[in-house]
């Protein structure tokens, strides 16, 4: 049996899918009243849960040989978020305990890159530390913090290993990410407008590939970059046009006016209770810093992302059969 945390996320359900289509047998964490849809008509054992809480995590673990941690929170606001903090942070805490507890004969923790120590030149790899005390954001700070956690249960004893994906895209991104939203709405020949900037973005099941490999391959305390390519907003805008073959209205926002706007979007978000997706955060990170390796991946597990052509391809596919079914319900 393996179990899933986090499993109704865009990383996680196209994980529990991959593990089905192994002939795992799968039992998934969700929070008590949590939205089901992704995994619907998936063959899973469902049982309500939360890392916060250890006695449930006690229940979810028993007769698990493995466990694939990517319960968390994201954040792109700025300032201190204590929830982001007690998920991230003190829920991995409870998985890597209670995994040891029970005996569990492997882990593997989904970190991000954003908990790696930013640098302003050169190539990223593993060879750069987990920055707790990241300036960013509590988002980085968090998924660092308790991605040092996972390495001290490590050192412990425990059979834990890291994975750090990029920017995920692709299909089955039911709740709409960032960039997945960007995707959908060129897709459907709504008016954009962009900040143009570039970063890693890597395929959502290539990055499931690479988890899995870790667990099948990854050596216990060792993390693994999986990336994909280094592309510019205006060129994923361009591919979409180029696949759908359709013309849609797309404009440029001056990266300075862009940054000043972003000074007030957080106040908006807060009061409108509006999912975030611009905000000073966003626009440094298309500003950052993105020659991101992953050839320590592709050596030790054998990890090679497709083409974004391909990934884009398939989302906007994807995004598209969604949009048509939804449409015959209606």
């Amino acid at each position: 049996m393996i179990l899933v945390t986090g499993a109704t996320g865009h990383i996680g359900n196209v994980l529990v899918r991959k593990l089905l289509e192994r002939g795992e047998k799968v039992r998934v964490l969700i929070l008590p009243g949590e939205s089901r849809a992704p995994l619907q008509g998936l063959n899973v054992e469902a049982v309500e849960g939360d890392v916060l809480d250890t006695a449930s995590l006690s229940q979810a673990f028993k007769g698990v040989r493995g466990v694939f941690h990517l319960a968390g929170i994201i954040s792109i606001m700025p300032g201190e978020n204590t929830i982001v903090h007690k998920v991230n942070v003190e829920g991995t805490r409870n998985v890597m305990q209670i995994a040891k507890q029970m005996r569990v004969r492997k882990v593997v923790y989904a970190s991000s890159i954003h908990a790696i120590q930013r640098v302003e030149d050169g190539m990223i790899d593993e060879r750069l530390p987990f920055d707790s005390n990241n300036p960013y954001g509590e988002y980085d700070r968090s998924k660092a913090e308790a991605t040092l956690e996972v390495q001290r249960a490590a050192h412990a004893g425990l059979e834990a290993v890291i994975v750090c994906p990029t920017g995920v895209i692709g299909p089955y991104d039911f709740r709409g990410s960032m960039m997945g939203d960007v995707i959908r709405g060129a897709a459907q020949r709504k008016p954009t407008l962009y900040v143009d900037g570039a970063y890693d973005f890597v395929d959502v099941r290539d990055v499931v590939n690479g988890m899995i490999a870790a667990f099948d391959k990854g050596r216990r305390g060792e993390s693994y970059i999986l990336s994909g390519q280094k592309i510019s907003v205006r060129y994923l805008l361009e591919t979409v046009r180029e696949i759908t073959g359709h013309h849609f209205f797309q404009m440029k926002i001056p990266f300075d006016l862009a940054k000043f706007a972003a000074q007030f979007t957080p106040w908006y978000y807060r009061q409108s209770k509006a999912t975030p997706r611009f905000t000073p955060y966003s626009l440094e990170v298309l500003q950052s810093n993105c020659n991101i390796s992953h050839a320590k991946a592709t050596r030790e597990l054998g990890y090679r992302p497709r083409t974004l052509y391909e990934t884009i391809a398939d989302t906007v596919k994807w995004f598209l059969e969604m949009s048509k079914s939804a449409s015959l319900v209606e």
